[in-house]
C-alpha cells in the first residue's frame, strides 16, 4: 500500500561531515571497538588497506540518528542493515531513508523504510531496512 498523504515519501537526508581521524578516534572510545585499522595507518596498511577507514558500525550510529532525527526512538521496531563498501577516511558520507509502504498491524499504522549511505563519488557503503510506528 502506499504511503498516505499525511506520511512524507522519504525524510530529510543527513549529511553528518567528513570522517576524520578524530571522528575515528572518538567512536573507538565511545563504542569500545579499538580495532587498529580503524585508528592506525600502520596497521590499516599491513592488512593490505590504503589508509584507516571507518568503523561501519558508525555508518549505522549514523543511520539511528537519521531515523531518531525524523521518529522518537521507541518508535523504531526493526533495524536491518548490509554493509556493501568501506567508508575511507575523508569521506562525506549521506544517509537517506525512504519510505517504501505503510500498513496497519494490530491496530498500530508502521512503515517500512529502505536506508542507504552512499559517498560522493556514488559508493553504496550501506543499505537497509527499517519498520517504525507512525
Amino acid at each position: 500500500m502506499n504511503a498516505p498523504t499525511s506520511v512524507p515519501s522519504s525524510i530529510s537526508e543527513l549529511r553528518p561531515g567528513a570522517i576524520t581521524r578524530t571522528t575515528l578516534a572518538l567512536f573507538a572510545g565511545a563504542s569500545g571497538d579499538h580495532n587498529p585499522i580503524h585508528i592506525d595507518i600502520d596497521s590499516a596498511k599491513a592488512s593490505g588497506m590504503d589508509d584507516v577507514f571507518a568503523h561501519g558500525m558508525l555508518s549505522m550510529a549514523y543511520l539511528g540518528r537519521l531515523l531518531t532525527d525524523w521518529i522518537p526512538q521507541s518508535r523504531i521496531l526493526e533495524l536491518t542493515t548490509r554493509f556493501t563498501a568501506i567508508t575511507p577516511v575523508h569521506a562525506e558520507p549521506v544517509l537517506r531513508a525512504e519510505i517504501r509502504d505503510t500498513e496497519v498491524v494490530d491496530g498500530q499504522e508502521r512503515a517500512r523504510l529502505d536506508l542507504e549511505v552512499e559517498l560522493a563519488d556514488g559508493t553504496t557503503t550501506l543499505k537497509g531496512t527499517a519498520v517504525v510506528a507512525l
